[in-house]
């Protein structure tokens, strides 16, 4: 059967398919060295059918791409690096509301590091290292993960002799689309949901899809997850620069960061009262944490306070109608930089700063949600001084970590490396707030509508 399922899902005649190099990209040989390099977590947004972010996938930023042990295989020092790195810098036992999928060989399939990953929602998208033939050993090994709550992914290799075994026992199939033609990807869906011998949901994930026809074609295709730069945030936000709600939100936030009493707060939120709606089920969520529950506008005024107020409206603008690829994209961006910078910032700046860390965070990319100047948008609201400084000059008290959470979002290290020395920060608290601050936005967007 396993001959026959490897025939089934590719063919002999199809070269070996390597996974996604964004996913798990291996550093190139090198001299070992006795310290281990400097790692800086990367996430990437995984799509749902639904376009919504339904979780990330995490790899490795090598600063320094020499590892340490020249008779260990590279992969295997690259796992261990990323599972170390993850394990290390988690706060809590979860990911939030979203998956974390995490890219690693099947030779690293008995890394100590995996028994401390969070069980729930946890992806382990296995790439077949050449080395690993037994597929029933392999197999063994999934089944014990998964029963310590660890679902299991393996990337499409038709041609390794465990493939027909493991992708049996997986809860993800994944395909590397870039290097994969339309008739594959067809193909492979079709195979998998019709083979006999599964007995459980296979789900797809689409790895590396870098157009959006190619999107387009894996969901045809009943794909469920999809991954990769097929989508571009500075190209697809569409949002109309007079949009009403928007215009609200920011008379609103005017109020609030100016000398406006109570009444006239609650007098300006009550006329909508969709938007007050909103606000009590963002201000009763979870995510937020309050010690009671606020039932009022009058209410939350009274709990919150002018500035607390201000930083969730901040977050409101955020919110939009029927969103898309992009929107999403912008929503986490936003409330990731937001999070992070208050995170980072906890030690260093007084409380009654936090939610001004947050606000430049996530006032960051004003510019792409109001579709114009960021100097001209930042004009449109009253705010403090350190955070214009910080957004149109990047300059002042704030300017660093500001600089630390953009440079999150880049596919480079050096500036990982440069923005967090210059803040007099380490790579573990970046990546601690990173994870932190990606779990709290998805719990965040979970309670919108």
């Amino acid at each position: 059967m396993v001959f026959g399922l490897g025939k089934l899902f590719g063919g002999s005649n199809e070269p070996q398919e390597a996974p996604p190099e964004a996913a798990v990209k291996a550093a190139p040989a090198a001299p070992a060295v006795e310290q281990a390099p400097t790692t800086f977590v990367r996430r990437d947004a995984v799509f749902s059918r639904e376009r919504r972010i339904a979780g990330h996938l995490y790899h490795l930023q090598l600063l320094d791409s020499r590892l340490g042990d020249a008779e260990t295989p590279r992969q295997v020092q690259h796992d261990d690096l990323l599972l170390r790195s993850l394990c290390l810098s988690k706060d809590d036992d979860s990911w939030g509301n979203l998956y974390g999928f995490i890219p690693i060989s099947s030779a690293s399939l008995d890394n100590p590091w995996l028994e401390r990953l969070p069980s729930e929602n946890t992806v382990l998208l296995i790439s077949l290292a050449p080395e690993t033939v037994n597929g029933e050993e392999l197999v063994q090994r999934v089944e014990t993960l998964k029963a310590r709550g660890l679902r299991i992914g393996v990337f499409r290799q038709p041609k390794h002799p465990a493939f027909g075994a493991l992708v049996m026992a997986a809860d993800f199939a994944a395909v590397n689309v870039a290097d994969n033609p339309g008739g594959n990807i067809r193909d492979f869906s079709v195979a998998l949901r019709s083979a006999k011998d599964v007995r459980h949901l296979i789900e797809l994930f689409g790895a590396n899809i870098e157009t959006l026809d190619d999107q387009v074609l894996c969901h045809r295709c009943h794909f469920a997850f999809f991954h990769g730069p097929f989508v571009k945030l500075e190209d697809r936000w569409e949002q109309p620069k007079g949009d009403p709600h928007k215009l609200h939100l920011m008379h609103l936030l005017n109020l609030a960061q100016g000398d406006a009493e109570i009444p006239e707060l609650s007098a300006a939120l009550k006329q909508d009262p969709v938007l007050t709606y909103r606000i009590l089920r963002y201000l009763n969520s979870p995510a937020i944490g309050l010690a009671r529950e606020i039932t009022s506008i009058d209410h939350a005024l009274i709990v919150l306070g002018r500035l607390r107020l201000a930083r969730w409206l901040s977050v409101l603008l955020f919110s939009v109608r029927e969103p898309d690829f992009a929107d999403w994209l912008l929503v986490e961006s936003s409330l990731t930089r937001g999070r992070i910078m208050e995170i980072l910032g906890k030690e260093r700046f007084p409380v009654a700063e936090s939610d001004h860390l947050f606000i430049t965070g996530v006032f960051s990319t004003l510019d792409k949600l109001l579709r114009i100047p960021l100097a001209e948008a930042v004009e449109k609201v009253r705010l403090p001084t350190n955070i214009k400084t910080a957004l149109l000059e990047r300059a002042g008290p704030y300017a660093p970590l500001l600089a630390v959470a953009e440079a999150c979002e880049a596919f480079d290290p050096q500036r990982m490396a440069e923005t967090s020395r210059a803040a007099n920060l380490d790579p573990k608290a970046v990546n601690q707030a990173l994870l932190s601050a990606t779990s709290w936005a998805s719990d965040v967007t979970a309670h919108w509508e």
